[in-house]
C-alpha cells in the first residue's frame, strides 16, 4: 500500500508541475522564516537560562523622580541589606566594563570587559572554573580571574594560577580561570575585586556610586526588600538632607523628588528590564515579538495557500477517489493517502527551507550582529513541532475534503462539490488578500517613519567629524592636580593634530552621540532642584558640530571666565525652569554657582525616538572633569578624507598611543546606530512585505487557473454567443476584485492599530494619512487584476469547438 501511494505520489507530481511547485515553495518559505525567527529567539532567551541561580539574583534599580532608571545606587543601602534576612548575598559592583591593557613578562594585550565587584561575585554568576577555585578568586584586591580565551592568550600552555599580571595599573595574582557557560548578562574577560574602599561607606557616600546585586533565599519576599530600601533612601538622604539645609522631609521631597526602587530578577532583565542595568545590554523585546509574530502569520499563510490550492485542485482527483472506492478503498484509507501526500510535501518543504536558510544565515547574522547557528536538540524539537503542525493543520482537511466525493457522481463526470468548499476557499483567499494588504500598507508606514527620523534636522552636524577614542588614564598623570596635567596633554595633542594636512578643527567634549548615556544630574536654580544632562566641553566642540545659538553666546577662550564660572543651558532646559530671560541667571552644580551665557538651540543628542533632555554646557575645565575625558573629535575637510584619517592613525601611533588600538568612528554613522534597530525593523517588514505578496500571488494564481479551467464550457457557449473579450474578462475578474476589497476592508483596523502603537516609540513621529492604505489598496487591486487578467484573456484565446465537444 505505502508502495502504491508513493508511486501516486509521484505521478502527481509529474502531471502537476506548477501546483506541486508553489506549494512546496510556499511551505518552504513560510517554514523557513519561521526558524529564522526561532532561531533568533532561542538566542534572547538563552541569556542567563544557565545559571542556576537566575531566579535568586536581582539588580537593584533606582528612579528619583523624573529621572531615567538607573542601575547606580547610593552605598548607604550596605548598612540596611546586611540587616535583610532575606538577602544572602550582597555584591556591588563598579562601572560595569572597563579597558586596559594586561602586561605578562613583557608581552601587552589589550583587554576590554574588566569588571570590578566583591568577592562573593561567583556565587551569584557561577561560571565554570577550569583552573583554581571560585572561592578564592577574588579573596582580596590583589586576586584576579579571567576567562579562558584570554588564559590563552597571554600564558598559551603555561598554567596561569599564581602567575603574576599587570592590569589597570596594578599587580595582580590569578587565583581563577573561568569559562560562561553560555549567553549571559555579565560576560567579563576579567574579574578584580577593588571594592574595599569604593563599597565603604566611610569613604563613598555619593548618591549615585555603585552597581548593586542580591543573591535572595526567598524570591517571593523580595517586595519586603524593595521597600526597605526606598525606606533606607527617604532615611537616609531625604530625612538627612532636609535636616541639614533646614527644610521638613516633606519640603526636601517636593525640592528633590521621590526615590522609587525596583528589584529586577536575573531571569528576565534580557528582555523584560526597564533599564540598561546589565553590561551585555537588553535584547529588543519588541523587535523579537514582531519578528516571530510576522514570521508565525507569513506561515499561516503559507499553510492557507496550501489548503487552498490543495482543495481547488482535489477536481482532478475527483475520478482517481471515485475508482479508490470502487475497488474496495476506504474514507479512513483516502484520508491516510493524503495526508501521506502532505507530509512528504511538508517534509520536502523543510528541507528546502534548511537549505534557505543555511544559505542565508550570514546575512541574517550580520542583520542581527549575531552567531547563529543550526544546532541545539531544542531547536530540533521545535522543528519537528513545525512538522507536525504543518502536516495536521495543512493535510488534515484537504484530505477529508477529497474523501468526500460521491463515487457515482465523480464518475458520471459531476465533480462539483458543495457550496461549503467554495465559500471555504474564497474565505482563505479574503484572509491571504488581508495579510497582503497588512505587510503593504505596514511596510510603508514604517519606511515612512524611518526615512523621517534619517531625514530629520538632529540640530547638529555629524558629517565629516571623527571621534578618536582617547586613552589617559588618572594613574598615569598622578600628582595633585591629574586633571589638569591630561588637560594639558590633550591641549598638546590638539595643536600637533591642528598641523596635520586635512584636519580643519579640534576639540573635546565628556559626550557620546551613541545613544547610550540618557543620564541626568541635578542642578539648583532658585533653591529649586532640577535635573539636565550636563556636558564639559571644550571650545569650538558646538562650532564643529554647527549647532547654532538661540539667545546670547557661546564660549570664547579670549574670556577667563568661560573657565571658571560660565555655562550654557539648551532651550528645553530654559523652559523647564521657567526662564524667560536665561542670560546672567545663576545656577549651582555640584556646589558652584554658574553665570548663564548663551542659549543653545535644542538638538538630538540621544535617539530620535527620545525627546531632547535638557542640557546644560560649561568649559571641561571649570567642574575639573578633565579626568573624565575619552574622546577627541576632529574635523575633517572633505577632500582626500581617507588620506587624512591616515596620517592621523600614524601620528597617534607614534606620539599620543602605541599601547591601544587606534579606533575612531565618524559622529553621523554613530548617532544612526541609535535607531538601527528600527531600520531593520523596516528592512525586515520590506522582505516579509515581498515574501507575503509572492506566496499570495502564488495561490492567487493557481487558484484563478482552476476556477477558470472550471469555467472553460461556459466561456465557450458564451464567446459562440457572440460575447466579447472584455466582457467575459470582466465577467472573470469581478469576484476576484471583491475578495481584494475585502480583504482589504479587514485589514484595515489591525494596521492602523498595530502601527499607531509602534510610533508611540517614537517621540519624533509621522501622523498616519490616508495616502499608505489608498496607495496600498491601489497596489493590491493591480497585482490582482495583472494575475487573474492575465489568466482571463488565456482562457479567452482558447479553442472554442474543444470544449464544445467535450460531452
Amino acid at each position: 500500500m505505502l508502495k502504491n501511494w508513493i508511486n501516486i505520489f509521484i505521478y502527481q507530481l509529474k502531471n502537476n508541475k506548477l501546483f506541486t511547485t508553489l506549494n512546496i515553495l510556499g511551505l518552504s518559505i513560510g517554514i523557513s522564516g519561521l526558524i529564522f525567527a526561532l532561531l533568533y529567539w532561542n538566542d534572547e532567551q538563552s541569556y542567563n537560562a544557565w545559571n542556576p541561580e537566575k531566579e535568586n539574583v536581582y539588580q537593584v534599580l533606582v528612579q528619583l523622580t523624573d529621572m531615567p532608571v538607573g542601575a547606580d545606587n547610593t552605598v548607604l543601602l550596605k548598612a540596611h541589606l546586611q540587616k535583610d534576612p532575606n538577602v544572602e548575598n550582597i555584591v556591588f559592583a563598579d562601572s560595569w566594563y572597563q579597558k586596559s591593557k594586561l602586561i605578562y613578562k613583557g608581552k601587552k594585550e589589550f583587554v576590554d570587559k574588566i569588571i570590578n565587584v566583591e568577592s562573593d561575585f561567583f556565587s551569584l554568576f557561577p561560571f565554570k572554573i577550569i583552573h583554581g577555585n571560585a572561592v578564592n578568586a577574588l579573596k582580596d584586591g590583589a586576586s584576579i580571574a579571567i576567562s579562558e580565551n584570554l588564559a590563552k592568550r597571554v600564558f598559551g600552555n603555561e598554567n596561569p594560577i599564581g602567575k603574576q599580571i599587570n592590569c589597570l595599573d596594578n599587580l595582580f595574582v590569578v587565583r581563577a580561570v573561568y569559562q560562561v557557560p553560555g549567553n549571559s548578562s555579565i560576560a567579563p574577560n576579567v574579574v578584580v575585586n577593588r571594592m574595599k574602599d569604593l563599597a565603604d561607606p566611610a569613604q563613598s557616600r555619593s548618591l549615585f556610586a555603585l552597581k548593586i546585586l542580591l543573591k535572595v533565599k526567598d524570591p517571593s519576599k523580595v517586595e519586603q526588600t524593595r521597600k526597605m530600601l526606598e525606606k533606607a533612601y527617604y532615611d537616609d538622604v531625604i530625612v538627612r538632607e532636609a535636616k541639614q539645609a533646614g527644610f521638613t522631609p516633606e519640603e526636601m521631597t517636593k525640592k528633590v523628588g521621590h526615590f522609587t526602587v525596583f528589584l529586577e530578577p536575573l531571569s528576565t532583565a534580557r528582555l523584560q528590564s526597564i533599564a540598561d542595568g546589565y553590561p551585555e545590554g537588553r535584547g529588543n523585546y519588541q523587535f523579537l515579538l514582531i519578528m516571530a509574530g510576522l514570521s508565525i502569520l507569513i506561515l499561516i499563510l503559507s499553510i492557507v495557500n496550501y489548503i487552498n490550492l490543495a482543495t481547488a485542485n482535489a477536481i482532478k482527483r475527483a475520478k482517481e477517489v471515485g475508482i479508490r472506492k470502487i475497488i474496495g478503498a476506504s474514507k479512513s484509507n483516502i484520508v491516510f493517502q493524503f495526508i501521506f501526500e502532505t507530509t512528504l510535501i511538508s517534509l520536502l518543504s523543510i528541507l528546502l527551507a534548511l537549505v534557505i536558510v543555511e544559505s542565508t544565515l550570514p546575512y541574517y547574522n550580520n542583520f542581527l550582529n549575531k552567531s547563529l547557528m543550526i544546532i541545539g536538540s531544542q531547536f530540533y524539537l521545535q522543528l519537528i513541532l513545525i512538522f507536525v503542525i504543518t502536516i495536521f493543520v495543512a493535510g488534515i482537511f484537504p484530505a477529508v475534503y477529497v474523501s468526500n466525493f460521491e463515487t457515482l457522481k465523480v464518475l458520471k463526470g459531476n465533480f462539483s462539490r458543495s457550496k461549503n468548499g467554495v465559500w471555504l476557499r474564497n474565505g482563505m483567499l479574503v484572509f491571504q488578500f488581508a495579510i497582503a494588504t497588512f505587510f503593504i500598507i505596514g511596510s510603508s508606514i514604517v519606511y515612512q517613519q524611518v526615512k523621517y527620523l534619517s531625514d530629520k534636522d538632529l540640530g547638529f552636524k555629524g558629517d565629516q567629524l571623527i571621534a578618536i577614542d582617547l586613552h589617559l588614564l588618572p594613574s598615569d598623570y598622578e600628582g595633585e592636580n591629574s586633571g589638569q596635567n591630561i588637560f594639558n596633554k590633550y591641549s598638546t595633542i590638539k595643536q600637533e593634530l591642528s598641523k596635520i594636512e586635512g584636519v580643519e578643527n579640534v576639540s573635546t567634549g565628556l559626550v557620546s552621540f551613541d545613544g547610550a548615556d540618557n543620564s541626568l544630574a541635578p542642578l539648583l536654580y532658585h533653591d529649586v532642584l532640577f535635573k539636565a544632562k550636563h556636558i564639559g566641553i571644550d571650545f569650538g566642540m558646538l562650532e564643529m558640530l554647527k549647532i547654532k545659538m538661540a539667545k546670547g553666546r557661546g564660549f570664547d577662550k579670549k574670556l577667563a571666565s568661560d573657565t571658571i564660572n560660565s555655562i550654557m543651558i539648551n532651550e528645553t532646559a530654559a523652559k523647564l525652569m521657567n526662564m524667560k530671560n536665561p542670560i546672567g541667571e545663576e545656577i549651582l552644580i555640584r556646589n558652584q554657582k554658574l553665570s548663564i551665557v548663551g542659549v543653545v538651540k535644542d538638538f538630538n543628542l540621544l535617539s530620535p525616538e527620545v525627546a531632547v533632555p535638557p542640557m546644560t554646557f560649561y568649559h571641561i575645565k571649570t567642574l575639573g572633569m578633565a579626568t573624565e575625558m575619552n574622546r577627541i573629535y576632529v574635523k575633517l575637510n572633505a577632500t582626500n578624507i581617507n588620506n587624512t584619517i591616515s596620517d592621523i592613525e600614524k601620528f597617534w601611533k607614534t606620539k599620543v598611543d602605541n599601547e591601544y588600538p587606534f579606533k575612531y568612528d565618524f559622529v553621523d554613522k554613530e548617532y544612526a546606530r541609535t535607531y538601527e534597530s528600527y531600520v531593520k525593523q523596516k528592512n525586515m517588514f520590506s522582505l516579509l512585505n515581498v515574501v507575503v505578496i509572492l506566496i499570495a500571488l502564488f495561490g492567487l494564481f493557481a487558484l484563478a487557473s482552476y476556477s477558470i479551467q472550471r469555467r472553460m464550457k461556459e466561456i465557450a457557449i458564451r464567446k459562440t454567443l457572440g460575447a466579447e473579450t472584455n466582457v467575459l474578462l470582466k465577467e472573470l475578474s469581478k469576484q476576484y476584485i471583491l475578495y481584494c476589497i475585502i480583504g482589504f476592508l479587514i485589514a484595515l483596523f489591525p494596521v492602523y492599530l498595530l502601527l499607531n502603537k509602534w510610533l508611540q516609540n517614537f517621540a519624533f513621529r509621522i501622523d498616519i494619512t490616508i495616502m499608505p492604505f489608498v496607495a496600498g489598496f491601489i497596489v493590491l487591486l493591480v497585482l490582482t487584476l495583472i494575475i487573474v487578467l492575465s489568466r482571463a484573456y488565456y482562457a479567452t484565446k482558447a479553442n472554442v469547438l474543444k470544449y464544445l465537444k467535450y460531452e
